[in-house]
């Protein structure tokens, strides 16, 4: 049985302990930087808690799950391989594309397996559209439609550190549009406006943004993101093919409708990501668990990583700037 240490015993942290034992793995040791944090998550899944390099570096570890701040990401992957262990890491491995590519080049050197958490992929909608573009259900995808957009806006003093919206929201976009278009875009042009929280403005990012992004044989994706969405978590796409059209949709918290001489009337959609994502993040780590047990290739992997967080810094520049910007992935 893999044996699963953890750093990082917060809200996602708490997620991927819950389904450690699910996977067919075992969790042996959770830390945190915040101690009761670390002995509550551990107290409740039959772990041990301890220090970070303890974790990182113990004989009994087969394979560490890193849900930490981002700052701390390429560090703790870096140690972690060097000690022998395969390593699952929260999105993005760093804020800085330079820093992703020497921390990849570590990993390579060490032969353990990394794998990036982007876990929309994991989505059971979204895999079967996935599955059915490949299969050439549509036939050769032309143009692809993601919206994504939050129920509320984070805190501004979370903003600040955030990497910018591209970069920290439309990043799981920018992966499902590699996952969904079959080509690498070679272009991005982005635009964003503060629309939704003043405060995010002032702490120099936008709420409210779109992208196109192109592929050399001309294949289309549009992005649209907003930090705000009365309705509740806003998760689509549509991808039009030669031959017909596939299109993932919102869920609801259930699928009763009532209808009366008013109308029709449906529950909402799911509130938030834990909630929407919640069997993606179990299917998630049954593939982590699944490519270490059986010698597979992780994926996505700090490849895929790389190539989302260079999209996402492309349309940070387009949209501070105004211009497109080619890209090589």
């Amino acid at each position: 049985m893999l044996r699963i240490g953890l750093v990082g015993a917060g809200r996602i942290g708490r997620i991927h302990a819950g389904n450690v034992v699910g996977a067919g793995a075992k969790l042996v040791a959770v830390a945190d930087p915040i101690e009761a944090a670390a002995e509550s998550l551990a107290a409740a899944t039959g772990a041990r808690s301890a220090s970070v390099e303890a974790v990182l570096n113990a004989t009994d570890i087969d394979a560490v799950l890193i849900c930490s701040p981002t700052d701390t990401h390429a560090d703790f992957i870096e140690t972690a391989v060097k000690a022998g262990k395969a390593v699952f890491c929260e999105k993005p491995v760093d804020l800085s594309s330079d820093r992703i590519r020497a921390c990849l080049s570590v990993v390579e050197k060490s032969g353990r397996p990394l794998m990036i958490g982007f876990n929309r992929r994991f989505d059971p909608n979204f895999a079967e559209a996935q599955r059915r573009i490949a299969a050439g259900d549509i036939g050769a995808v032309e143009l692809v439609t993601i919206l994504s957009r939050d129920p509320s806006p984070p805190p501004a003093e979370y903003v600040a550190r955030s990497g910018g919206l591209f970069r920290d929201m439309m990043i799981h976009d920018l992966d499902m549009a590699r996952f969904l278009l079959g080509e690498e875009p070679v272009e991005v042009h982005a635009v964003g406006s503060c629309l939704v929280n003043p405060a995010i403005g002032a702490a120099g990012d936008v709420d409210t943004a779109a992208v196109l992004l192109k592929t050399a044989t001309g294949r289309i994706c549009q992005i649209s993101n907003s930090r705000r969405a009365s309705y509740g978590y806003d998760q689509r796409f549509e991808v039009h093919g030669a031959k017909g059209m596939v299109r993932a949709h919102n869920v609801p918290a259930t699928t009763v409708e009532i209808a009366t001489s008013a109308g029709f009337l449906a529950d909402p959609v799911l509130p938030f990501f834990l909630e929407r994502y919640a069997e993606a993040y179990r299917a998630e780590m049954r593939a982590f668990v699944d490519c270490i047990s059986k010698g597979l290739p992780p994926s996505p992997s700090g490849l895929d990583g790389l190539k989302a967080q260079l999209l996402a810094d492309a349309a940070t520049t387009s949209s501070q700037t105004g211009m497109p910007v080619k890209v090589s992935l």
